[in-house]
């Protein structure tokens, strides 16, 4: 028989996968962010530009039904964050924005701005986007200055929309830039996805030019994604963690909160250890041997896997997945922040729908990618180019 925590967590690990794949999608940001630096003449800024333009929408749908999935099953998270730090969000929702209309008009007659400009949203989306996505992310660990009063449902008096989370910092998310762990993700997130990118370029580019200078691109960009991403690791690890009582759901600072999790957890100890294998090999073999293209694949594999086990840490075993830290009671669980019993049951039946879009979303990308991209077939094709 299906339980009510059942699907609670069923729901969180469908969050954690959401959130791993946009992870790896986000090597679209990344190259974004290295139009200019890493072409030198107007054709390879072209190509580069339309490389990406045929994987952006991956990114923003996965991004959208992240949000959309969060709202559904765990609503009073959505309420509580998108309704309390609203500047990151705005900032992250305008950063996705600007990309849309990039693409969409970058390349048509009559454009309001020119096509550097566009692509300079192109470079802002890949830097604020990647970098406020790892900063928010990161406050599932940090903790983030808010409180949760459900008792004002049943105490509104007339009101028709009663508060239940309040912000409690003026800021309304922007103080999250002010915990230096919260950086160190959300470097690790920015430089991350330009390693991804890195890879995907090396993977579908047919460019002598931009491939002799992959190389060098990699190094400057893995080498920063190592350091911030093990600094902010071995912090959080090391760090007191937000855990529930079991039975009383008191909320209490545990020492080494999630390195518990992950000795308590073993199948997520070994998950995050083949994730993290998986990203070095892709890394290490492509900086080693010149001609080997497949690394973007198993650092791809490697960052989906990483990404849904760190999620699966901060939600699974007894943890505030979303800890306040200036009211601990308020932190928010998987149990107590999740839809109802029938409304978690009912869209786990449509969740059985996800393998079909994913095997839809394989052959549509293979599709896609039959050969690798050139300079010539951009421009015999530029009716359809960016």
């Amino acid at each position: 028989m299906i339980t009510y925590s059942f699907l609670q967590h069923y729901w969180w690990f469908l969050i954690s996968l959401l959130a791993g794949i946009l992870s790896f999608l986000l090597f679209v940001q990344g190259g974004q962010s290295m139009i200019f630096s890493l072409a030198k003449k107007e054709d390879e800024r072209r190509l580069l530009v339309n490389v990406l333009g045929k994987k952006w929408e991956y990114t923003f749908t996965t991004l959208v039904t992240f949000g959309g999935a969060f709202f559904a099953s765990f609503p009073l998270f959505y309420s509580t964050s998108f309704g309390g730090a609203y500047w990151v969000w705005m900032l992250i929702l305008f950063c996705f924005t600007i990309q849309a209309v990039s693409y969409e008009y970058q390349n048509k007659p009559g454009r309001f701005f020119s096509t550097n400009t566009y692509r300079s949203f192109l470079f802002i989306n890949g830097l604020l986007g990647t970098f406020l996505l790892g900063a928010a992310i990161a406050t599932f660990f940090t903790g983030s200055e808010f409180s949760v009063n459900k008792q004002n449902i049943a105490e509104f008096g007339g009101q028709l929309s009663p508060v239940i989370s309040q912000w409690e910092n003026p800021l309304h998310g922007l103080e999250a830039l002010f915990n230096v762990r919260n950086w160190l993700f959300g470097l690790a997130v920015f430089f991350l996805a330009r390693t991804l990118a890195v890879l995907f370029f090396k993977n579908r580019l047919n460019n002598a030019e931009i491939q002799s200078r992959l190389q060098r691109a990699l190094v400057m960009n893995a080498v920063p994604f190592l350091v911030f991403f093990l600094a902010f690791v071995f912090w959080t690890l090391f760090a007191n963690g937000f855990a529930v009582k079991p039975g009383t759901n008191e909320v209490v600072l545990e020492p080494m909160k999630y390195m518990n999790n992950l000795i308590e957890m073993p199948v997520l100890l070994l998950l995050f250890l083949i994730g993290v294998v998986l990203v070095l090999y892709g890394i290490i073999k492509s900086y080693l041997n010149d001609s080997w293209r497949k690394g973007i694949w198993f650092a791809g594999a490697g960052t989906i896997i990483t990404v849904t086990t760190l999620f699966l840490v901060a939600g699974y075993n007894n943890t505030a997945y979303y800890p306040s830290s200036v009211d601990m009671q308020s932190s928010l669980t998987i149990f107590n922040s999740s839809s109802s019993f029938f409304t978690l049951k009912i869209m786990s039946v449509v969740s059985l729908l996800i393998p079909f879009i994913a095997a839809y979303i394989f052959f549509a990308w293979r599709a896609l990618e039959k050969t690798h991209t050139s300079i010539e077939e951009i421009n015999e094709k530029d009716s359809h180019a960016y």
